[in-house]
């Protein structure tokens, strides 16, 4: 479909959008700007969309995928381990649409800081 660009600080990437209702409402309100909070190994950050919980919204993912959580209107990008999860899988807060990929290496995340200014626009 698309593509996207975040960055925080020295860390950017892109994201590759699935076509979902919830990715076009994102692309839809680019650009943004948020700031970072972190879960575990999880950033995620308040974007200005509203959504529904789509039917094959997932709470466990692979590392890297790219998640919009309805009840915090934040996408949510894990990378590893979160508090909730059971083993070594990342795993969100409730379930969540799931927008895309991060086109890379997931582990550069980890660089980004709770508090630190994020901005999404289209890549």
């Amino acid at each position: 479909m698309a593509r996207l660009r975040i960055a925080a600080g020295d860390t950017s990437f892109e994201v590759d959008l699935l076509d979902t209702p919830t990715a076009r409402a994102v692309l839809a309100a680019l650009p943004f700007e948020s700031k970072a909070q972190t879960w575990g190994a999880e950033v995620y950050f308040e974007a200005p969309v509203q959504a529904r919980l789509e039917p094959d919204a997932r709470q466990v993912v692979e590392p890297g995928t790219v998640c919009f959580w309805v009840e915090g209107s934040s996408l949510a990008l894990p990378f590893g381990p979160t508090p909730a999860s059971i083993q070594s899988e990342p795993r969100l807060v409730t379930r969540c649409n799931v927008l895309g990929r991060i086109v890379g290496d997931p582990r550069l995340l980890a660089n980004i800081r709770a508090g630190e200014s994020v901005r999404a626009e289209k890549a």
